[in-house]
């Protein structure tokens, strides 16, 4: 089985971030993943995952549904959903739950919790692994006897650069 490099879950400065490659990286790593699995990743599941890399923003179902009528005109809400139903089944997309929306996944290699930072004002989700928060988490949820099957941090504020804090 290969092993695929961890790419980083930090997003880079916006001036030094190339779009372009970036969503390329995540197709490449989407085709292999499936190809790698023995699932396929049919057309209209690329499709949804090349639409829901267009930017960092979390997209809602019925955006993508409004997004791929043009390429595919017999979509249906039913299409989309069981599209999203797989790229997640796949750790390629992650549900953004307090949005009711989609992001891509930026380490689909492995399975992993998340820490979503949600800007209220760019709109952007920037995913990071917060191993000592999610170590924290684990460690309340041993005090309380909870068995935890998944977990996902959403925090919503300003990103970096909508507080004026990096490069614009």
């Amino acid at each position: 089985m290969k092993t695929l490099v961890e790419p980083t879950l930090n997003l880079p400065e916006p001036n030094a971030h190339n779009h372009q490659q970036c969503v390329h990286d995540a197709l490449k790593t989407a085709e292999h993943l499936c190809s790698e699995r023995g699932v396929q990743l049919t057309s209209i599941r690329h499709q949804v995952l090349e639409l829901i890399w267009e930017s960092h923003k979390a997209v809602k179902a019925y955006e993508l549904l409004d997004r791929i009528k043009p390429l595919q005109n017999a979509a249906k809400p039913a299409t989309i959903y069981r599209a999203l139903d797989f790229l997640i089944a796949q750790g390629l997309v992650h549900r953004v739950e307090s949005l009711n929306a989609f992001v891509g996944c930026r380490c689909s290699g492995h399975q992993h919790e998340q820490l979503l930072l949600i800007c209220k004002q760019c709109e952007e989700v920037e995913e990071r692994t917060a191993g000592k928060v999610m170590q924290a988490l684990a460690e309340e949820f041993r005090q309380a006897g909870f068995t935890a099957h998944s977990k996902a941090v959403e925090v919503h504020g300003l990103c970096r650069r909508c507080a004026g804090l990096g490069d614009a």
